[in-house]
């Protein structure tokens, strides 16, 4: 499973990286975040797409974990 660092960026860009990874990775994809608007696009999107997402706390923000249901 790829995992896609996104901390720092802003919204899209979190969200259209996830969205490559998903092409090249249809299983499901790791996505680390910083923002809250950033882990709320995410899962949102994740969940847009077919995907289970699990959010868990990091150091720096939080790791999403995108598995296809």
């Amino acid at each position: 499973m790829k995992t896609i660092d996104a901390q720092g960026l802003s919204c899209p860009e979190p969200v259209v990286l996830t969205r490559n990874a998903v092409k090249e990775d249809p299983e499901g994809v790791i996505v680390l975040v910083d923002a809250v608007a950033a882990r709320e696009n995410v899962t949102r999107f994740g969940k847009s797409q077919g995907y289970t997402v699990a959010v868990e706390d990091t150091q720096d923000g939080w790791k999403l974990i995108l598995t296809k249901a």
